[in-house]
């Protein structure tokens, strides 16, 4: 992702249950820092024992937050969440698991009629603390829950009211449960032990654990663990898997495996369909550090072109780092990474990416390497071009902010000031990840109802072609 350009994801969770009812409290802890990555403007855990729940939430990251008090804790159930806010800063109010009576979840995506559905719940008699869709799930399980329906009816009728991509992870009446969207849009992971069955966002969750992948939680399904550690699952409403294409691009850990899918591999196939989709002649292959790293080693593989580290991050400037204003950030560039004059004076080189969202603090990067006197500059992007907002859980611009929607790849090559670009195309990325995923955002085609709905409004003449 273009430097300080990082888009947004609303969240990681992690889930753990004893069979024979020993602490899950440092299980949880070291996978909510598995999935760290995912946000990190706020965590919280909720652990069950002894018909209560023990909570500790903040802000700020988990290592800052979790205690060796909470680690020490005795709850043999246990969720825990991480968390970005897709449109506000995080108030405590708003950090997660969220806790109804009896009930806990967390959980990772955007409900794309939250609005519309907090409306309705209001009427009904609940009350909102805050502004996270969690409530809406919460109230909605709640709803039934109360009125003695099993869990597996309870989610039900929630899937039925929502529309977006969530993965949800639960405690109720010393059982876990754990369930994806229709579509299995955002990621869930699980695997177990001799006494431990667990559900976390990444499979690097489980494996700090030392627990074997087991597989994803499949669209629409159910999982429900109780406390002998026997497990029912169920398959509620699949409406065809559409897993979001960013969580291979940018969001998941390389090291992570996701819809059985290895993140390193995948992003490294990516490379090798560039090296195919767009050749040329070049000296050296850099990638804008981090995620693009793979990539570019696919890239270098595949045409023989050597790949070396000529851009430095500077890892004491987090991705949350913020300045006040765009002219700021486009500064603050220098500050998060270096070019290596003596590596790139005078040669050709191609420079590999992510994707490019606004154009801004990009252009800032080529001018960067630009001044270390390379002879040509190549860019090569792994997603096509983001030309439309994300309404299942990652914090896109407007349509107005997006400058592939602003302009074609030739416009953006001259703005950016390159001698090519070429990002990926929709059919060489589906190509390497499948056919099953979400690309609303570089197609404009969107799987759910509502999210069609808010694309049209938002989608007007003054901010599209």
């Amino acid at each position: 992702m273009a430097i300080l350009e990082e888009l947004r994801e609303e969240c990681g969770i992690v889930a753990a249950i004893s069979n024979n009812k020993t602490p899950v409290a440092r299980q949880i802890y070291l996978g909510m820092m598995g999935v760290q990555h995912r946000g990190q403007d706020a965590a919280g855990l909720a652990l069950y024992t002894n018909d209560s729940f023990y909570v500790k939430k903040g802000l700020g990251l988990v290592g800052n937050i979790i205690t060796k008090e909470d680690v020490e804790q005795p709850g043999w159930i246990g969720i825990a969440h991480t968390r970005y806010p897709t449109t506000t800063t995080a108030t405590i109010k708003d950090v997660q698991p969220t806790i109804s009576g009896n009930l806990a979840i967390a959980h990772n995506g955007h409900i794309t009629n939250y609005a519309e559905l907090k409306k309705e719940l209001e009427e009904r008699g609940f009350a909102f603390e805050g502004t996270v869709d969690s409530e809406v799930i919460v109230y909605l399980l709640q709803e039934k829950l109360s009125g003695g329906t099993s869990i597996p009816e309870a989610v039900k009728y929630a899937m039925e009211k929502l529309d977006g991509g969530y993965s949800v992870v639960g405690i109720y009446n010393e059982k876990l449960f754990a369930f994806r969207d229709p579509h299995a849009i955002r990621p869930l992971t699980y695997g177990k032990d001799k006494h431990t069955f667990m559900f976390c966002s990444e499979s690097v969750g489980l494996a700090l654990n030392d627990i074997k992948y087991g597989g994803s939680v499949h669209a629409g399904e159910l999982w429900v663990v109780d406390q002998n550690g026997n497990v029912e699952k169920e398959t509620i409403m699949d409406r065809g898997a559409r897993h979001c294409m960013f969580e291979y691009v940018y969001f998941s850990r390389p090291d992570s495996v996701i819809n059985d899918k290895l993140v390193e591999e995948v992003r490294m196939r990516l490379g090798k369909q560039l090296a195919v989709e767009a050749p040329v002649e070049a000296d050296l292959v850099i990638p804008i550090p981090d995620t693009s790293r793979s990539a570019a080693l696919g890239f270098a593989k595949k045409t023989g072109i050597e790949y070396t580290e000529g851009i430095i991050k500077n890892r004491y400037v987090g991705r949350t780092f913020i300045m006040p204003d765009q002219k700021s950030r486009k500064k603050a560039v220098r500050l998060k990474v270096n070019p290596i004059k003596r590596v790139i004076e005078g040669k050709r080189i191609v420079l590999f990416d992510d994707s490019i969202v606004r154009g801004t603090t990009m252009k800032e990067m080529i001018k960067l390497v630009r001044a270390c006197n390379p002879k040509e500059i190549h860019l090569r992007i792994t997603c096509p071009p983001i030309a439309s907002p994300c309404f299942y859980g990652v914090n896109m611009p407007t349509y107005k902010e997006l400058i592939a929607n602003n302009m074609n790849v030739e416009e953006i090559r001259k703005y950016l000031g390159v001698d090519s670009l070429h990002y990926i195309s929709i059919d060489g990325l589906k190509k390497v990840i499948g056919n099953d995923s979400c690309m609303g955002c570089v197609n404009g085609e969107y799987v759910t109802p509502a999210a069609q709905k808010m694309a049209a409004e938002k989608k007007n003449p003054g901010e599209c072609r």
